[in-house]
């Protein structure tokens, strides 16, 4: 099963940087790197929260604040309980969702916001273990990318070209980590549904004029 040990290791592994009494790269720097590539992940192949909150009387605005990581809301059930689900217009601003109700709810009353949020791998793994070589990839190159960076204008026991080197291994592998993601189910799915009925055009233009009937 995945785990962040797990990906960890994999990323050293493609770094060759396995000599624990040497590493180039420390722990807290690998961690950082597979966090970077495990959030550009989420932003292709999100996770999908469905999370309950409450109306407050005279109000059409709900608080997201509680919804932590939140990439975007997809959709907003309201009332709930309904079959067909009862999905309404809605606008997201800051930390503030806004139902496009005629009438503001009168009381407390339910609300299914249904949304995406970053993956996670401290404790629960939200992600399928056979994405793990996409994200330890990811890792690989922006740990490869970041050496680069810093050995460019350093003495290099490698070579004066040491720094080239990561910096084409680094290439290589962030453009296989986002080919990687552009393959995703997630990336390449038509989703033909729809959660609410359109509204209609608040705007109407006569061309003609029919005169009187």
């Amino acid at each position: 099963m995945s785990s962040l040990a797990t990906l960890r290791a994999d990323v050293r592994r493609d770094l060759h940087d396995e000599d624990a009494a040497a590493y180039r790269w420390t722990d807290a720097e690998i961690d950082r790197h597979v966090k970077r590539a495990l959030r550009e992940y989420s932003l292709v192949s999100p996770l999908e929260q469905k999370t309950g909150l409450s109306t407050t009387a005279g109000s059409r605005d709900l608080s997201i604040v509680s919804l932590a990581s939140r990439i975007r809301v997809i959709a907003a059930e309201f009332p709930t309980g309904e079959y067909p689900p009862s999905f309404v217009p809605f606008s997201v601003w800051g930390d503030t969702l806004t139902l496009d109700l005629t009438f503001a709810p009168s009381g407390s009353q339910s609300v299914n916001v249904y949304w995406h949020t970053v993956h996670t791998i401290n404790g629960s793994v939200t992600f399928p273990s056979t994405h793990d070589d996409i994200i330890a990839g990811g890792a690989a190159g922006y740990a490869a990318l970041e050496w680069a960076s810093f050995a460019s204008n350093r003495v290099n026991v490698g070579g004066a070209d040491a720094w080239g080197r990561y910096m084409d291994f680094a290439n290589v592998r962030l453009e296989e980590f986002r080919r990687g993601l552009r393959e995703l189910p997630a990336a390449n799915t038509l989703r033909t549904g729809q959660f609410y009925a359109p509204q209609p055009a608040g705007f109407h233009r006569q061309t003609t004029d029919p005169g009187p009937a």
